[in-house]
């Protein structure tokens, strides 16, 4: 290090970190765009080690960067914390929860109405989004659907969902109680752009099981997705957390695995009583999932 790193260049470089955007973060501070460029790279210099980089239009953290807006964040809330301690005064800074769309819609309404709006803030992002904002230190707990859970991070499973098929009220297989993929052949599917992981997982059963199928349109979120369903373009696979739109039904997909959903949160998270508070009546909301 070639310096001493100052609580001040600490607050702005969270600030950065959280919008990687100077113009943004600038406006945040009050101070002008010049002004925290010369705070980030002074920071930079300070520590000996390159924060962030470009990456096409966007800025990205780099690891250091990662690892430096974590610490920033935490220095901010202890300090926080401690005054208020001091002060005996609560803490004013809310919680913060990461989850995806999905989530938000079908799984996580009642925490949030629960919730005076000073005390929870929102972030929205896809899993790997949901998860650099837990990991980096800008949400304090994730949401998210996991496959392979991280390492670095404490998990706890929440709910899981069977897949359903969703199609319309009147369509022959409505009649069953349960279908099986094979019960897809033939059909037009609504289904993710061709990254996705669910589209990735689906693909791969349907290749499993032997299912000729099309793609009737690529769509993303689950809203879009139900909305061509109910236009008559095709059928769709999703969570069993959808709920489906009026003139459509659900049925579960017997051969396709269930869902987990996972909270996250760095380890010694919960020693801040606010965030564990979040988690357990997260928890509590979804210790029985609605049926199918």
């Amino acid at each position: 290090m070639n310096g001493e790193v100052s609580s001040d260049a600490l607050t702005a470089f969270a600030v950065f970190a959280e919008h990687l955007n100077f113009t943004r973060a600038a406006a945040e501070l009050h101070i002008s765009q010049p002004a925290l460029h010369v705070k980030v790279a002074k920071l930079a210099r300070t520590l000996d080690r390159p924060l962030y980089h470009r990456s096409g239009r966007r800025l990205v953290l780099t690891p250091d960067g990662e690892a430096v807006a974590r610490f920033a964040r935490d220095h901010d809330e202890r300090l926080t914390r401690f005054l208020g301690e001091l002060r005996a005064t609560p803490p004013h800074q809310p919680v913060i929860l990461a989850a995806g769309q999905g989530a938000y819609l079908y799984l996580l309404g009642p925490v949030i109405r629960d919730s005076l709006p000073a005390r929870l803030r929102l972030v929205n992002g896809d899993r790997s989004q949901t998860l650099a904002a837990v990991r980096t230190g800008r949400a304090h707990i994730g949401v998210a659907v996991l496959d392979t859970l991280p390492d670095d991070l404490t998990t706890e499973l929440l709910a899981s969902y069977p897949q359903t098929a969703i199609l319309p009220a009147t369509h022959p297989l409505a009649r069953r109680r349960r279908l099986r993929l094979r019960d897809l052949a033939g059909a037009a599917l609504v289904v993710p752009p061709p990254q996705r992981p669910h589209r990735i997982a689906l693909e791969r059963a349907l290749r499993a099981a032997g299912v000729e199928w099309s793609v009737a349109v690529e769509a993303e979120g689950w809203p879009l997705t139900l909305h061509f369903v109910s236009l008559g373009l095709g059928l769709a696979v999703v969570n069993g957390c959808v709920t489906p739109t009026a003139g459509l039904v659900s049925r579960p997909l017997a051969d396709l695995p269930d869902i987990p959903y996972y909270a996250f949160h760095r380890p010694g998270a919960l020693d801040d009583p606010r965030v564990a508070d979040l988690l357990t009546r997260t928890r509590t909301h979804l210790a029985s999932p609605p049926p199918p």
